[in-house]
């Protein structure tokens, strides 16, 4: 299942360079305006559970991730640069695993370590709650806690792209 999604996600990054996004790695889909941003509260694998409710007068960006996706742990990076780089514009950035169990998770955390707050999506109703299937998937949420855009797909967050998405959200 795990590789299904993957190539599903690799699939469709493919078919966007296919159909004229010539270097694109990402799409950008956006957010129904009639449709509320799910609630949210996942368990934090350091420290207390994480609610999304919380984060009202932050603008976010809930990344799901797994270990076994490789666009994922090549996007890491940049996205903890980013969320260094715009700490004092309030934004906050999550990495959400997707099912993928507490040992593995260590285990993978160990071999990389990640300097963003990491939450589990243990049963995958969380993405399922935003309608996500291709992983890397970034969530944008404004300030006011409704759902702006979603990030299908790798990013590089300090490139234009990833620099142009921000700026819309912050």
């Amino acid at each position: 299942m795990n590789r299904r999604h993957c190539l599903r996600g690799l699939a469709g990054i493919a078919g966007s360079l296919v159909a004229g996004a010539a270097g694109a790695q990402s799409m950008r889909k956006p957010w129904p305006r009639n449709k509320p941003t799910p609630p949210l509260l996942l368990p934090s694998l350091e420290g207390p559970d994480w609610r999304l409710a919380d984060e009202r007068g932050h603008p976010v960006l809930l990344n799901f991730w797994a270990s076994w996706c490789e666009p994922c742990r090549a996007e890491m990076p940049s996205l903890e640069r980013l969320a260094a780089a715009q700490r004092d514009a309030g934004l906050r950035v999550i990495a959400a695993n997707y099912r993928e169990g507490e040992p593995a998770m260590r285990r993978f955390l160990s071999r990389t370590p990640l300097g963003l707050p990491v939450v589990r999506d243990a049963d995958g109703a969380a993405a399922r709650a935003f309608d996500i299937h291709i992983f890397p998937s970034t969530v944008a949420i404004d300030r006011r806690g409704r759902t702006r855009f979603i990030v299908v797909g790798e990013v590089d967050w300090d490139g234009p792209s990833g620099a142009g998405m921000l700026r819309d959200l912050l």
